[in-house]
């Protein structure tokens, strides 16, 4: 259900029109209509995005280092504070990483000079003063000269990796010819390197440190910060989609309400001398969209804003896909025992978890709700964890087993109609949808292809009651096939209304089948993850050893391990696969556009960030 709104307009004396959006503001409902070319390229307006990216990235860091436990007791929130310590911290974090460079430039020093040992690079220069040079060079075993030892004084330092190091002594005037190649050694020794590196180590974790200081103390500040700039950002943002009349003595603002509390507006707007309109949207106006499903049908609302909300004078169709996508869910997993293990999962996370968020609770109820889906659609094939509970050889499975078991074959037609019965609600409520926008004229050519397609089923499953080339079935596909040619596009030249009743036929032949023949992946996936479920048990038993204590141990890693892999994977398709029939096949057939903006009031910016 999608709430009704109501458009706002303002005018407003430019000297107070500051305290009127902080009033506007304090009341939290109000939804700023924006500029037809959107907000403008503000300079103060972008550094404020801007400052609030480094805010958020900062919090994020702090709060990845907060200790789950802290005893330091946490500074009490200062928006100035917060502002020095985003200074403080991309000070820490700059000073990492020049911190982290160096060491890796060190490191790799470390790796250069180990084949060759400790040794003062000074000892060098005293042989240079002397007049000789020392050559440091490596090659592999293979084209290494005995012979260099008598020619260049050549001497092994070490063997590694299939390669030699080597030094060779010569006079300083000496030509070297070597098929080898130089190393180019830092002017320190390995000793130096290793105090350089300790020295850097211990830097980043005193940086590390710091950081983690601010983490225990300083969160709250960051956050004050950020609610703050934010707080700014939306006004600027209002102040940008206002429009200054009567040469900017007067500034004009849109804007929409829920219409239940248009009465609370009115009231404060009367108390505030401000002249203003309550109208009602019409056609052509972008109305925020602000869903009001309750119960049951709410907690399917994030899975229709993951496709796009609805135009405002559409239909909500998520009170209308919830009941398929919540079956269709427990058919893609289609294990009792994985609908179980899911279930109890989150109920006890509900019961033993503390400041469970507005946000999660709903998610929970959601995975309590398609996880009992789940549950009772195992108990159609009889698959728990992937062994059939059918075959134990007990009264009461087999007076289940006599009254709910179906086969495969019976899963693969529980399928494919359910996808007609989908398909045909999808176009009753097309239909519906058209009546409200356009007119019931407009909906005749839906209508009568839904009368067509419900005749054709019945004839062909109850041909005792309608058969099929009868003369009731033949009337009804006559006044189908008006309905469809005559009344496709009203108003139009009738000759073009038959064109396009040809084409949409067409349409309909080649599209509805393979739309039919789609929610055969919900026998498909089903089938897929019990066959996966029911190898990993095999795995199970016929791997582990005959041992009485490795054993049992082995095959309960093996079961619990595999399980848990075959549970990832089949709860992943079986939520993108009932989407993918819901967002295409269901919302095609049911003719939604979508396309709304959501209904976001401006009001003071609140934190939603669990401690």
């Amino acid at each position: 259900m999608i709430t009704k709104m109501k458009k706002l307009t303002f005018l407003v004396y430019h000297k107070e029109y500051e305290a009127f959006l902080n009033g506007v503001r304090d009341l939290g409902v109000v939804h700023v209509a924006e500029k037809q070319q959107g907000v403008a390229d503000n300079t103060e307006l972008q550094d404020s995005i801007r400052l609030s990216g480094r805010l958020q990235a900062a919090e994020k860091l702090l709060q990845a280092l907060k200790p789950v436990k802290s005893a330091v007791a946490e500074t009490p929130a200062s928006a100035a504070r917060g502002l020095e310590v985003l200074n403080e911290v991309d000070e820490l974090q700059a000073e990492k990483n020049k911190l982290q460079q160096q060491l890796q430039a060190y490191q790799k020093e470390k790796v250069a000079l180990e084949p060759w040992g400790n040794f003062e690079p000074a000892s060098l220069s005293r042989l240079r003063d002397a007049g000789l040079t020392v050559g440091f060079y490596s090659c592999s075993e293979g084209n290494y000269d005995e012979t260099w030892e008598d020619t260049y004084n050549a001497m092994v330092i070490s063997r590694l990796s299939s390669r030699v190091y080597f030094v060779t002594v010569t006079k300083n005037a000496a030509e070297i010819d070597l098929d080898a190649e130089q190393a180019k050694l830092p002017p320190y020794s390995l000793e130096r390197v290793q105090i350089l590196c300790d020295e850097t180590e211990q830097a980043l974790a005193d940086n590390e440190e710091k950081l983690k200081a601010l983490a225990e103390k300083e969160i709250p500040s960051l956050r004050a910060a950020l609610k703050e700039v934010n707080t700014d950002m939306e006004f600027s943002k209002v102040m940008l989609n206002t429009e200054a009349t009567a040469g900017e003595k007067l500034m004009l603002l849109q804007g929409w309400a829920p219409a239940s509390k248009t009465e609370d507006i009115s009231a404060w707007l009367d108390a505030q001398h401000v002249y203003y309109e309550v109208t009602s949207p019409v056609p052509g106006d972008n109305v925020p969209i602000q869903l009001n499903n309750k119960g049951f049908f709410a907690w399917f609302e994030p899975i229709c804003k993951l496709y796009m909300l609805p135009k405002y004078n559409e239909l909500d169709l998520t009170p209308f896909f919830a009941p398929f996508f919540m079956l269709f869910f427990g058919l893609c997993l289609g294990d009792s025992g994985y609908g179980l293990f899911l279930f109890l999962g989150a109920t006890l996370y509900r019961l033993l978890a503390k400041n469970i968020s507005a946000t999660m609770n709903p998610i929970l109820s959601l995975i309590q709700v398609l996880a009992a889906s789940t549950f009772f659609c195992g108990l159609l094939t009889g698959t728990f964890f992937g062994a059939n509970i059918y075959d134990i050889n007990l009264p009461f499975f087999q007076k289940m087993k006599e009254t709910l078991f179906m086969d495969n074959n019976d899963m693969f037609q529980l399928s494919l109609i359910l996808g007609a019965v989908q398909i045909l609600f999808g176009m009753v409520l097309k239909a519906v949808n058209q009546s409200i926008q356009f007119g019931f004229k407009y909906a005749v050519a839906t209508i009568g292809w839904i009368i067509l397609l419900v005749s054709c089923g019945v004839g062909a499953l109850l041909p005792e009651v309608m058969p099929l080339g009868g003369t009731v079935h033949l009337c009804i596909l006559g006044v189908s096939a008006a309905m469809i040619f005559l009344y496709n596009s009203p108003g139009k030249n009738i000759f073009l209304n038959i064109g396009l009743g040809f084409w949409d036929s067409y349409n309909m032949a080649t599209g509805l089948l393979g739309d039919v023949l789609s929610y055969v992946r919900l026998f498909a996936l089903g089938l897929s993850g019990g066959i996966l479920a029911g190898v990993f048990n095999s795995l199970a038993v016929g791997m582990s050893p005959d041992n009485i204590i490795a054993g049992p141990i082995v095959m309960v890693l093996i079961f619990v391990i595999g399980h848990a892999i075959n549970i990832f994977m089949n709860v992943l398709g079986a939520m993108v696969h009932p989407m993918r029939l819901t967002f295409v096949e269901f919302f095609k057939n049911s003719g939604y556009e979508g396309g709304g903006k959501e209904y976001k009031p401006f009001k003071n910016w609140d934190l939603r960030i669990k401690n």
